[in-house]
């Protein structure tokens, strides 16, 4: 679990429409938002956010993994990540590497972070 995750990307505005269509299926919702340099908190029903700025430092490569309740949840981010200009990094499927039930999907965000969504629920 975390707090917050606060990282820096390249074209903001491009990176604020991708996290919040391509995190809709989480329910994802703008929260606070200031200058691009400050950024915006994506959020959902729980404590934690997700929070985005804009930077001209090229940032280093980021792996962020998101819950899933469901392999459906997973499905529906992968289609919603690549509707939302995201790069294939792994179709949803299971994983038997990690374990008999990890079902994710990967997704490369605007600026080349890995973004998975992980569900690890049975079928």
């Amino acid at each position: 679990m975390f707090d917050h995750v606060k990282f820096g990307v390249t074209d903001y505005e491009a990176s604020k429409a991708f996290y919040l269509r391509a995190l809709a299926p989480l329910g994802i919702r703008a929260g606070h938002e200031g200058p691009p340099s400050s950024g915006i908190e994506l959020l959902t029903e729980a404590e934690a956010s997700l929070c985005l700025f804009q930077t001209d430092q090229t940032p280093a490569h980021l792996h962020i993994a998101f819950t899933a309740q469901s392999r459906q949840q997973v499905d529906e981010f992968h289609a919603c990540a690549l509707a939302a200009g995201g790069t294939d990094n792994g179709a949803p499927g299971i994983r038997p590497q990690y374990s008999d039930t990890y079902y994710a999907a990967f997704i490369r965000d605007p600026d080349g972070h890995n973004i998975e969504m992980v569900c690890h629920a049975a079928e």
